[in-house]
């Protein structure tokens, strides 16, 4: 049975070798890419085209216009209200529920 120093440096001698491997193969790899570009006529960004923010073109949803929510919480001195959704107003302070408006049913 071999000792951990042992093993250690096999994986050492192993580690060395695979990244010796790696970079023979890699620029190999990376000629033959260029090679079949330029017989393509291939750009850049037809192999890897960048990435777009937002919906891809095309996608447009045609749904029903938004409603606004009805308020939840009313600020009584100044009459401002807020629905519960979204970032909350200063005025709520650590109570909410003191602004809580009476829904009917």
């Amino acid at each position: 049975m071999a000792t951990y120093q042992q093993l250690l440096q096999q994986k050492e001698a192993l580690e060395a070798q695979i990244a010796e491997a790696r970079s023979t193969e890699v620029a190999g790899v990376i000629e033959q890419i260029r090679e079949l570009m330029i017989r393509y006529d291939l750009s850049p960004e037809d192999v890897a085209p960048r990435r777009r923010r937002g919906r891809p073109a095309g996608t447009v949803t045609t749904g029903a216009e938004k409603t606004p929510l009805p308020p939840k919480y009313m600020d009584p001195k100044t009459g401002k209200t807020w629905s519960g959704r979204g970032r909350t107003p200063a005025w709520l302070g650590k109570r909410p529920e003191r602004f809580l408006i009476e829904q009917a049913e």
